[in-house]
């Protein structure tokens, strides 16, 4: 393993909590709505609109990886597949007219973008995992296999 200074490890903590907290932000905000109005109301839609905070935590998350030589391919790949989803999803409701509402809600192009938001979230979920294993590698007293 390769360095695991305190400025590696802090680059890992940081970018793992920025990486889940887009996830984690419409989980609380769902159960304090359900507990203040009585309803489960849930953002599938907040890790996209808070996509610069992902940005930021992926490259740090990179920074963190490529210094300890750990778990680079699962941070980079999920960080990648977010984004190319991201926009390309985006892309795809501008162009099918969704985005305007020249078409409605509904069909196959609905269901790619709505499909395509989903595995963006869940993008960021294994980037989130990747950071939380990088930060156990990190702290671990043992050397993990590089992955």
């Amino acid at each position: 393993m390769g360095d695991r200074g305190t400025v590696t490890r802090i680059l890992a903590i940081f970018g793992t909590v920025l990486a889940w907290l887009p996830i984690l932000a419409p989980i609380v905000l769902a159960f304090v709505a359900l507990f203040r109005v009585g309803r489960f109301i849930f953002d599938y839609l907040m890790p996209a609109e808070l996509f610069a905070i992902v940005l930021l935590g992926g490259a740090l998350l990179i920074g963190s990886a490529v210094r300890a030589q750990s778990r680079r391919a699962l941070i980079i790949c999920s960080l990648v597949v977010a984004t190319v989803l991201l926009f390309g999803s985006q892309a795809l409701a501008v162009e099918t007219g969704l985005t305007s509402g020249t078409r409605e809600p509904s069909g196959i192009w609905y269901a790619l973008v709505i499909a395509g938001i989903t595995i963006m979230d869940l993008a960021v979920v294994a980037m989130g995992v990747g950071g939380a294993l990088l930060v156990r590698d990190l702290f671990s007293p043992h050397q993990p296999p590089d992955l």
